[in-house]
């Protein structure tokens, strides 16, 4: 009598007081409206006349702007070699990867970015004012049980990995003086290998909480024979590194639309096909990089498409300055409604395209 007593009062003491899970009640994403847009002869006219840029400078940009990059978490992540799963806020300059970073702290504890226009002539800063487009995204998340009804998606997970603590990952995009002291944010050649170094470390980390079983096992078995290998001697050079098959663990991919070479490594490092890649691809061509808001905008072309089902899972995964891999899963809780707030209305009839 007294088990049954003892077992009957954990199981309540459990129900009262595990973590109630995050809802998504609702998103939304800004669509500028047609007089927003400017042509190239617009922008060069911009360019012109603000008259601080060599004829080769102006050549070479067309529009947009910036943030405070790294931000200053990631700059004492740098300076004392924090561990990869510290957690860093901002309230600013949290850089692309700040629509993921922010919904993980909004689960936690139920972004501002400042502008940066550089007037100089490193080709390496300038890239900054040419990549990026005007996008916003707001989201509402409840932890309130009475609320599921009404939500669209559960979350299931979030990880956030640093990279700070190394040089190269904390100055691949930096915000720096050039020699005629303009201030700008400097790409630096690697940034695309330090992205692909972060990823196979966030996704290391990630994959035991999502992978089948079966993944995770012919995971273990590949890095034991990669180990055996090396204990006899042999090189491991012939042989293809072991990559986890995500598309198991998920219906729907939700990848950081930093640029079509930020694509393309991606989908190459992770070995997925092009009907995955397909919303970031399109995205990118319509919206191009929105920074934040980005992830955003992949779901809803995943509404506009009327892709998502019940019990679909979905992983959002961004990249930030620092250098940061932020993931959310998701869980949908409703099949997918084209609202008529969602910015692919009026033209997803037009995709997927074929060229991007």
């Amino acid at each position: 009598m007294g088990l049954l007593w003892c077992t009957v009062c954990g199981i309540v003491a459990y129900i009262l007081t595990r973590a109630r899970p995050v809802l998504l009640l609702d998103y939304a994403c800004h669509k500028p409206s047609s007089e927003h847009r400017l042509s190239f002869e617009a922008c060069e006219y911009f360019i012109r006349k603000i008259n601080r840029y060599s004829m080769t400078s102006e050549n070479f940009m067309r529009a947009a702007a910036c943030s405070r990059t790294p931000p200053s978490s990631a700059m004492l992540v740098n300076r004392f070699g924090f561990n990869p799963n510290v957690k860093t806020y901002n309230l600013s300059g949290m850089g692309c990867s700040s629509g993921a970073a922010a919904v993980d702290l909004g689960a936690r504890i139920l972004s501002a970015i400042s502008l940066n226009w550089y007037f100089g002539d490193e080709r390496s800063m300038l890239v900054t004012n040419c990549i990026f487009r005007v996008g916003s995204a707001a989201a509402v998340l409840t932890n309130d049980p009475a609320r599921r009804c009404q939500a669209k998606m559960e979350l299931m997970h979030s990880l956030r990995s640093h990279n700070g603590a190394d040089d190269a990952s904390y100055r691949a995009a930096y915000l720096e003086e050039d020699h005629n002291d303009n201030l700008g944010v400097s790409l630096k050649k690697d940034l695309i290998r330090v992205a692909g170094v972060g990823l196979r470390k966030h996704i290391c980390q990630l994959a035991p909480h999502v992978l089948p079983l079966s993944e995770i096992v012919y995971g273990a078995y590949a890095a034991a024979a990669a180990w055996a290998r090396t204990k006899m001697g042999l090189s491991n050079a012939d042989a293809k590194p072991h990559v986890p098959d995500f598309t198991k663990a998920f219906e729907h991919i939700c990848l950081h639309t930093g640029g079509k070479a930020v694509v393309e490594s991606v989908q190459k490092l992770m070995r997925l096909p092009d009907e995955t890649t397909e919303p970031a691809r399109m995205t990118l061509h319509r919206f191009g990089n929105t920074s934040s808001s980005l992830i955003f905008y992949e779901m809803a072309y995943f509404d506009a498409k009327g892709k998502f089902q019940e019990g679909d899972r979905v992983w959002m995964i961004a990249f930030g300055t620092g250098f940061k891999v932020c993931s959310l899963v998701w869980k949908s809780l409703k099949p997918s409604v084209l609202t008529k707030d969602n910015p692919w209305k009026d033209c997803i009839h037009r995709y997927p395209l074929k060229a991007w």
